[in-house]
């Protein structure tokens, strides 16, 4: 069936709002399922950052731009002989369309496997799939496509028929609000509730030109309806089966992606159920996927035994909603998917996970799935996070439970959010207006308050539009809680709080009661397992949420009240703790490192236990683990974990600064509890000291290591004499934080006065950072391994943008261009030093400035900005780049039983330039400031590889989905500060180097120009003409060092695409700093 067969998967590209780590987990489950059935994989991702872009993940990885140009070349080379669709997202189904259309996959004899794209059309175009459901007399909402003519553009069209057509579109679907729907897009971008005209002609304007097909789809609005979701999976035999079903707490109006989302369904009616689940089979059935998918609805009670439905769309893929659904009721989609693509049928893969079941077996689960969001509010406090039928979440968690509020307090716990309001502020008609009948990220937190204050359940129904049964959760959740507060702490615990919660809880309310107390009073938890089938088959897979088993079970000699965790004794562990939702400065990258970890435990045949929370990665898939358990990351339920599987070491340097910030509880929890456990690898105590500012800075001194001037700060007093000390400019910024979040650049002491009384309120408990700012210093990122004694650098990383833009948000290149041998000497001298002095074992980061680099005549002074013993977003792209996988290597000397002597592994220096570059999600953050600065803003990463480094930024670019253009119309405005003077030799050479590629732009009024669409480039720091760069999709740099790269971008556009395997990169052994 598959022997011998070549099959190309094409990966989602970047995480983005939209399209997160789910694809990761996806396409790397994928590789594996092809592979067991003897056919040859060839991958293609831009994500560096990604387990499935380990070389040994496929046959072949190739880390290129997602573009028809690129993946043509790897047909022409690998000769696929089919290519699956259905597992790279929205990225992957686009281009894979578009290599159809432009006759490559015929020219190279290239079948499309499983889902056929007529298909896809049928789904992605709105209109068609509104004409196939009225065919089979399925309810859909009402609604009407607008489209250009071909002899149309979205910048050159009639403006009064263009309006005449909206208002017909509105007319024909039974006027206003509508929801305007985007084509061929991801997270909804585009798409929105439009109650006034105006502002759906400009929606709809902004949609034809997102929309690969140039299409928006006006429907009829069902807001306030519920929304629900059918996960299903088909073979070519058209056996069908459902694999579970989610409903959205949030009504309809709400993008899926951005409301909390609960499995199984809890207030549809039986016959609602049974009547949308036929209505599921009959649709995907009618439309011929092959493989996994998924149908949404919209539903109401019309007082009928069923209520009412719509056919809302069909996803023809493997999606988020796929990753949730899998890690829900433990049915590996991608894999089963997989599979399907290559001809097999349902009956004919197993289950692994009972080892009696097949994949046509349908799950059934005995628990409570709950998802929440996570959305990046700290890093925008100018953008509006009400929430719509756009996303704009970075990530999110799951909780498992055995009641829904459990389940529901346990996901909100995982999310690591704290409310951005503090509701003892707020009054009770601002608690109405705006954190209960305004959808946010807030909203299930004013409901907890609402209830505190006495609201009855009517009152908050009315307010929210929420359904009666969830309101009515959330009063027990904060009747739940409270009871706390007055002695009853097992309410609280059967609600989802934790020990330590209930203590403070109960002491704030005045009862005397510490974490001991508590935990005597209290229910334990007990883990039970996810099984497929609730408990009809005996499972062998290790995967497991924890549970306080209600009064009836506790004690109860059957097998509902058993711990159903399974261990070896005799077997050394280990707890790996995972990095939680995805947000801005804690991505994929870290889970990637924990991935590595555990692999790195499992070949030295050391059982590795996860502890994570997050559906969309690969660390929580199935069988990645010895015992995964899908719990949130506090140092209580940590330490639960090594309790229930008698680990002898626990990590906590892989899952960024989630698991970094759990160490120091966790050290005092282990001992309180005296069990028998370290935290391997680096001490708590050097993290700690790494991370306080004033001791790090007596260690530099100690060592004689430059760094900038600085200090830290109590108060406002305090801070303004440090800059005056220092002088100004200075860079400011709070301790202990994840991407620079409230980062700033100060020019004076008004600005500083601002920013302390707007971002960070200074405090004894919350001090900030105060340094010298190296303006025209080369930063660099030094990725290092080191095993208490030797140390081996990963890679030497040299910063595009200088000093002033976070180091997550600059593009970087590898290896380094600007330093010479004595230099690069230097930098290796110093991250030694700094590793023997932490005695680092395992990880370490050092992030370095170098100034002196652009003159001759003056000597470079190698700075050191930051330390940190820690996993770090670059490790993987410092992987890939140079061969070495320096997490595995870091987690194998953590273990104690080996040094890196033992592992004898060489430094590696690739002969091939790679750039790692970010992708920013202004695009979907209306309002938010498009300039790089000090606090970090990207959501993901891209990598361009060739000979040059101009090719390398070039195809980086390209990958980001902003390519430079190579002509057309540019803006080159240097009136910023960041930009030289229009005059001096540097500005000369700016606007001549785009002179010779563009026309140079004369218009008066910059941003009309831009909205007319006369513009192709844009070379500026005017946050208004940016602003309008990003809603009109221009390209743009807001910097001088990336204005100045994208010049040598353009100066190499015409090179040879240099596409090449990532093991076909040629590599030299050498040390870092050893010359040549």
């Amino acid at each position: 069936m598959s022997e011998d067969r070549t099959i190309l998967l094409i990966g989602s590209g970047p995480i983005q709002i939209g399209q997160a780590a789910e694809f990761d987990y996806s396409g790397a489950q994928a590789c594996r399922a092809l592979q067991e059935e003897g056919a040859r994989v060839v991958l293609v991702n831009s994500n560096p950052a990604t387990i499935m872009t380990d070389p040994e993940t496929a046959d072949r990885v190739y880390i290129e731009p997602i573009t028809p140009e690129a993946i043509a070349e790897v047909v022409r080379i690998e000769e696929p002989d089919g290519v699956i669709a259905g597992l790279g997202g929205q990225t992957g189904l686009n281009v894979t369309a578009e290599l159809a259309e432009e006759g490559i996959l015929e020219e190279h004899d290239v079948d499309v496997m499983g889902t056929p794209l007529d298909t896809i059309y049928a789904t992605e175009d709105r209109d068609l799939f509104r004409q196939r459901m009225e065919g089979l007399g399925q309810p859909v909402p009402k609604s009407t496509t607008i489209s250009l003519d071909e002899d149309e553009s979205v910048t050159d069209f009639d403006e009064a028929a263009f309006r005449e057509r909206v208002q017909s579109a509105v007319d024909d679907v039974g006027g206003l609000p509508v929801i305007a729907r985007t084509t061929y897009t991801l997270g909804g971008s585009g798409s929105g509730v439009v109650d006034e005209f105006e502002e759906l002609v400009e929606r709809v304007r902004k949609g034809l030109r997102l929309s690969r097909n140039s299409e928006v789809l006006i429907t009829e609005s069902i807001a306030g309806w519920v929304e629900l979701e059918y996960e299903v999976m088909r073979d070519a035999d058209d056996s069908c089966i459902i694999i579970c079903n989610m409903e959205n707490i949030d009504p309809m109006g709400i993008h899926t992606g951005e409301s909390t989302v609960v499995t199984p369904s809890q207030v549809i009616p039986d016959d609602g159920h049974q009547e949308m689940r036929d209505a599921a089979l009959e649709v995907i059935r009618d439309l011929g996927i092959q493989g996994g998918c998924n149908i949404q609805f919209a539903w109401h009670d019309d007082g009928t035994p069923g209520g009412e439905y719509r056919v809302v769309e069909v996803n023809p893929r493997v999606s988020r909603s796929s990753a949730l659904a899998s890690k829900a009721t433990g049915y590996p989609i991608a894999r089963v998917t997989a599979k399907v693509a290559l001809g097999k049928r349902l009956h004919e893969i197993e289950n692994e996970i009972t080892g009696e079941t097949t994949a046509a077996f349908e799950p059934a689960i005995d628990y409570v799935v709950t998802k929440v969001p996570r959305w990046p509010i700290d890093k925008f406090d100018d953008v509006d996070f009400e929430l719509g039928t756009a996303m704009k979440s970075t990530g999110e968690a799951m909780s498992i439970g055995r009641t829904f509020e459990e389940s529901m307090v346990k996901a909100l716990r995982s999310s690591e959010y704290d409310p951005a309001v503090d509701f003892e502020e707020v009054s009770d008609a601002e608690l109405e207006s705006e954190y209960l009948e305004r959808p946010s990220p807030d909203r299930p937190y004013a409901m907890f308050e609402a209830f505190d204050r006495g609201y009855e359940v009517d009152d908050v129904i009315d307010l929210t539009g929420i359904h009666r049964w969830y309101v009515e959760r959330f009063e027990k959740i904060a009747a739940g809680t409270a009871a706390a507060a007055e002695g009853d702490f097992t309410e609280a615990a059967m609600v989802g709080r934790t020990d330590a919660e209930i203590a403070a809880t109960a002491t704030a309310g005045g009862v005397d009661a510490d974490v001991g107390q508590v935990e005597s009073a209290v229910p334990d938890r007990t883990y039970k397992q996810v099984d497929t089938c609730a408990g009809e088959f005996e499972a062998s897979t290790p995967y497991y949420y924890s549970a306080r088993l209600p009064e009836f079970l506790r004690g109860a000699d059957t097998a509902g009240a058993a711990d159903e965790v399974r261990v070896d004794p005799d077997v050394e562990s280990v707890v790996v703790v995972g990095g939680g939702p995805i947000r801005i400065g804690q991505g994929v990258e870290f889970d990637y490192c924990a991935v590595h970890a555990v692999r790195a435990l499992r070949e030295l045949g050391i059982d590795a236990h996860v502890i994570n929370n997050n559906p969309e990665t690969v660390s929580t898939d199935y069988d990645t683990s010895d015992g995964l358990f899908f719990e949130p990351i506090s140092a209580e339920e940590v330490a639960d974990v090594i309790e229930t599987t008698g680990a002898d070491g626990v990590m906590v340097q892989f899952g960024g600064q989630t698991s970094v910030n759990v160490g120091e509880p966790l050290q005092a929890e282990i001992e309180r509890r005296g069990l028998d456990c370290e935290i391997l690898g680096t001490s708590v105590e050097a993290m700690d000291l790494a991370e306080d500012r004033d001791r790090f800075n007596v260690l530099m001194d100690e060592l004689g290591v430059a760094q900038p001037d600085g200090g830290t700060a109590t108060s406002e007093a305090e801070a303004l004499e440090l800059a005056h000390d220092i002088g100004y400019p200075v860079l400011v910024r709070p301790s202990y934080v994840l991407g620079g979040r409230a980062m700033r650049v100060v020019e004076d002491d008004a600005e500083l006065e601002e920013y302390i009384e707007e971002a960070v309120r200074v405090s004894p408990d919350k001090p900030i950072l105060v340094d010298q700012f190296l303006d025209d210093a080369v930063e660099l990122d030094v990725d290092a391994v080191a095993d208490g004694e030797d140390v081996l650098l990963g890679g030497v990383m040299e910063h595009v943008e200088s000093a002033g833009v976070h180091s997550g948000d600059s593009a970087c290149m590898i290896p380094p261009r600007s330093l010479g041998d004595e230099t690069l000497g230097r930098v290796r001298e110093v991250t030694e030093d700094i590793a023997r002095a932490l005695d680092t074992v395992g990880l370490l980061n050092v992030q370095l400035a170098v100034t002196g680099v652009d003159d001759p005549d003056a000597d470079s002074e190698v700075y050191v900005l930051e330390a940190n013993p820690r996993s770090s977003r670059t490790v993987p792209f410092v992987s890939k780049a140079t061969g070495v996988p320096i997490a595995k290597l870091a987690a194998k000397v953590m273990t104690d039983d080996l040094t890196l002597a033992d592992l004898d592994v060489d430094e590696q220096i690739p002969e091939h330039r790679s750039v790692k570059e970010v992708v920013l999600p202004f695009d979907r953050l209306p309002g938010s400031d498009p300039r790089l600065g000090p606090e970090m803003k990207s959501t993901g990463e891209v990598m361009g590889t060739a000979t040059s480094f101009g090719k390398a930024y070039d195809k980086a670019q390209d990958s980001t989905g902003k390519p430079i253009p190579e002509s057309g119309t540019a803006v080159v405005d240097l009136s910023a500060e960041e930009f030289p003077d229009p005059g001096t030799e540097a500005g000369e050479a700016l606007v001549s180097g785009y002179a010779e590629h563009f026309e140079l732009s004369e218009a008066t009024d910059l941003i009309e120009a831009a909205k007319r669409g006369d513009l192709d480039l844009i070379v500026s720091r005017q946050r208004d003409l940016l602003e309008v760069a990003v809603e009109e999709e221009i390209t743009y740099f807001s910097t001088h060092a990336s204005a100045k790269a994208a010049l040598e971008a353009l100066d190499h556009a015409g090179d040879d695409l240099d596409v090449m395997a990532v093991s076909d990169r040629p590599k030299r052994v050498a040390d870092w700093g050893a010359g040549e």
